[in-house]
């Protein structure tokens, strides 16, 4: 059987005038920042893929990993150290040394959008990178969608119909494929600081699916 590689769009990548044009102008004002489409981070042998919307501004597009430098990213890698999923310590740099362990984090659009809202013609357009992505991951089990529009984004992935698997916090859904559909509220500032998700909602959603993909 041949292993499918993966590639992602380039630094240059023009697919979205509108994503391009943002970059661009942060490039010049932030020469020192990432700026690019965000790779994604960890195995591609993981049975697990974190799925976020789009980089923040001044988190992954500005250093280059996803959820790294930004408030989200602070829960997510406590815990996936908490769970036994990485090695060693996050210091929200790309350069910490931290190493996922049976788990790989991406986002449904690989660039930065202006007020980290993209459009679905932008989600559409990078549909086909998430797609790829999948597809070279030979032990994947599990997905973890990161709020709502992740959620949906995976399911209009693989050609899913919304109505038939509805968000919510903690659900577990199995897909036709195989896949378990894991979900949790987005650990951004704003749902962490209005207690819409705590520290133990978070844990709890992320501990049902890796016990699921483990069975």
């Amino acid at each position: 059987m041949t292993t499918k590689t993966f590639e992602g769009p380039g630094r240059d990548c023009a697919l979205c005038p509108r994503l391009r044009e943002y970059l661009l102008g942060l490039r010049s004002e932030h020469p020192d920042w990432h700026n690019a489409p965000v790779p994604p981070f960890g195995p591609l042998t993981a049975r697990l893929l974190v799925v976020g919307l789009a980089p923040g501004v001044r988190g992954a597009n500005r250093t280059g990993r996803p959820f790294t430098g930004d408030f989200a990213g602070d829960l997510l890698y406590a815990t996936l150290s908490d769970l036994g999923l990485s090695r060693g310590a996050f210091d929200k740099r790309p350069d910490d040394g931290l190493e996922l362990l049976d788990v790989r984090i991406t986002n449904a659009v690989r660039c930065v959008p202006p007020q980290n809202k993209p459009t679905p013609q932008e989600q559409k357009t990078c549909r086909p990178f998430l797609v790829d992505e999948m597809a070279a991951m030979p032990n994947l089990k599990g997905l973890l969608a990161l709020g709502r529009i992740s959620h949906e984004a995976i399911l209009r992935t693989l050609g899913l119909k919304l109505k038939d698997y509805p968000f919510a916090h903690g659900a577990l859904h199995r897909l036709p494929n195989g896949l378990i559909l894991g979900e949790s509220y987005h650990c951004s500032r704003y749902n962490q600081n209005t207690g819409r998700l705590t520290d133990v909602m978070f844990q709890e959603a992320l501990a049902s699916l890796t016990s699921a993909i483990h069975q």
